[in-house]
């Protein structure tokens, strides 16, 4: 699973203070996945981190807030690759196609994790509208990712840019969702096949298919 940070501080007490926060998001989000998220107590996770009860506390402060920590998480992956693709002129077809894959990594190839995460939007817990916040940010930089493509040529422009982002993105969640449903190995195959139906309505007329168009 990934880490919540890969910048490690210098300060001794400041790396054991987030080794001690990524220990906890770790055993949380595997006793999740293996448990259920209602199931999982905080004691449960701070025995399963090897730590104090009061401890998680010092860094959570419901065990709701581990999916937020987890939400960031995702958005940093997918700010590292919006960036990667823009500096190196990427076309935003490839990327697009792409980021089914790169998105739904550990422990995201987890359905159990993925209800959860779908439950915490749903719910009126004190985590939904930061989650909700988190979403829009996620939202801002696939329309970006559209414009750029529009601006390209790569991606039709008689459609605004949020309009085809939303679009994006209720394509991924849906492919997600009905996945869930079944728990096999199918989602990068899913993801793959939705792009391929999305592309045909989203790529400029007369373009080739994803599969000559897109390596």
């Amino acid at each position: 699973m990934p880490a919540v940070s890969t910048n490690l501080p210098s300060n001794r007490r400041e790396r054991q203070s987030l080794e001690r926060r990524e220990r906890l998001f770790r055993a949380a989000m595997d006793l999740f996945a293996r448990k259920g998220f209602a199931e999982t107590t905080v004691e449960d996770i701070t025995n399963a981190a090897d730590l104090g009860k009061g401890t998680f506390f010092n860094y959570f402060p419901s065990k709701e807030h581990i999916l937020l920590a987890f939400g960031e998480m995702q958005l940093a992956k997918l700010k590292t690759a919006f960036e990667e693709m823009r500096d190196a002129n990427v076309p935003v077809p490839v990327f697009m196609r792409s980021l089914g894959a790169r998105m739904t990594q550990e422990p995201m190839r987890n359905p159990a994790i993925i209800r959860i995460l779908l439950q915490a939007f749903l719910t009126d817990s004190q985590v939904r509208e930061p989650m909700l916040n988190l979403q829009n940010r996620v939202l801002a930089i696939h329309t970006e990712m559209i414009r750029i493509g529009q601006s390209r040529g790569e991606i039709r422009n008689d459609l605004p840019p949020e309009v085809i982002a939303h679009v994006f993105r209720q394509t991924i969640f849906g492919t997600l969702l009905i996945w869930t449903l079944h728990a096999d190995s199918t989602l990068l195959t899913r993801m793959e096949d939705a792009f391929k139906v999305l592309w045909s309505g989203l790529a400029p007329r007369g373009s080739p298919s994803p599969d000559s168009a897109v390596p």
